[in-house]
């Protein structure tokens, strides 16, 4: 896709988190601030805690409704392919205008659907460009809800920005306790605690999280604890990683928290040493169709034998992309940096896997 149609593409956010995390007051800030950018908002089950009256100048009992600031709000009880689609008219015949668009998910639901969305449909995925998942989680009641429910974990599992609501009811232990606990799920999505007053819009709207880039950031803590467990593999010469997951071997790598068995987790796979491609593909290809359900995330950039310029590959669940990145610079040492977010993923089946498409 070239750079101009990605540019007139309209943006999408995904705004999910916990039932309570503030996911409605964070919203409200956006569509009051006047940052002069025209947004339409969906909400994706209008419940009890939809957007206060005031903010919205009702003319009529239609599913968009204009807001003070020059927003547009629209609901949807019902199907969101069927109101993207309409939006999407209606903004083309001129019947209303707005830059980009916000999906506000309920408390309890898994991001996985509404991001797949923008891959199903080519219509959506031309007009449409999904920029990324943003996850609120609130500090006082975090571990509770990730003890108690999943959907939490996929939420985190699927973020591209964490933002901790109501630090400022927990002490800096208890903070850093869930933290570290939120890295291990999903060590590429930046945390920042979050004042609803006062958080940075633009930090929230534009984040790319969904396009094929060269930079793939991990969580310094995770690849701390990821090198702290290094020696229990003694393979020749690439390095992989696995991120811990309750079992006995991690424990040594475990010196501030408590571990908690979460079903949702992260590990990466590195190698110095090219992949055969057409037994990688191969490779991947089974993979996505065995475990595409349990696979929230992966993202990786690939050294490819033969090709001199990095292969960066991204999915949801069982879609699956991937496009040529930059050439490798003669200075670079080529390499592979690959990271899977997912439901209790059998590790060393990936790994072993992917050692074995090496060339």
């Amino acid at each position: 896709m070239n750079a101009a149609s990605l540019h007139d593409m309209v943006p999408v956010t995904v705004l999910t988190g916990f039932l309570g995390a503030g996911k409605t007051t964070l919203l409200k800030r956006i569509l009051s601030e006047h940052h002069g950018q025209r947004i339409a908002v969906i909400e994706n089950e209008f419940g009890p805690e939809n957007i206060d009256n005031d903010l919205l100048i009702q003319d009529s009992d239609e599913q968009i409704v204009a807001l003070s600031n020059g927003c547009v709000c629209c609901t949807v009880r019902g199907d969101l392919m069927r109101a993207l689609h309409d939006m999407s008219a209606r903004r083309e015949s001129g019947d209303f205008t707005f830059d980009r668009v916000i999906i506000e998910t309920t408390g309890m639901a898994n991001p996985g659907p509404v991001c797949q969305t923008f891959f199903m449909d080519d219509e959506i995925a031309d007009y449409y460009r999904l920029d990324g998942v943003v996850t609120i989680v609130d500090a006082k009641h975090g571990m509770e809800t990730l003890d108690k429910q999943e959907e939490s974990q996929k939420q985190v599992g699927f973020a591209d920005r964490i933002l901790v609501s109501k630090r400022d009811l927990v002490n800096e232990a208890d903070y850093e306790s869930l933290r570290g606990r939120l890295v291990r799920i999903n060590p590429r999505a930046p945390i920042s605690p979050v004042n609803f007053g006062k958080a940075d819009i633009d930090a929230l709207l534009d984040v790319s999280g969904f396009n094929l880039n060269t930079i793939l950031d991990i969580d310094p803590e995770f690849l701390a604890a990821d090198d702290a467990h290094d020696h229990d593999h003694g393979h020749d010469g690439h390095d992989h990683h696995d991120e811990h997951d309750g079992h006995d071997h991690c424990q040594h790598a475990d010196h501030h928290h408590a571990h908690h068995d979460d079903s949702i987790g992260a590990f990466l796979f590195s190698s110095n040493k090219p992949f055969d491609p057409a037994r990688l593909e191969e490779f991947l290809g089974g993979v996505v169709q065995v475990y595409g359900p349990d696979l929230l995330r992966y993202k990786g950039i690939l050294f490819l034998k033969g090709i001199n310029r990095r292969m960066l590959f991204q999915g949801v669940h069982m879609m699956m992309g991937a496009e040529p990145g930059k050439t490798w610079l003669a200075s670079e040492k080529p390499n592979t940096r690959m990271v899977f977010i997912g439901r209790k993923l059998p590790k060393e089946i990936f790994t072993q896997g992917l050692e074995q498409c090496l060339a």
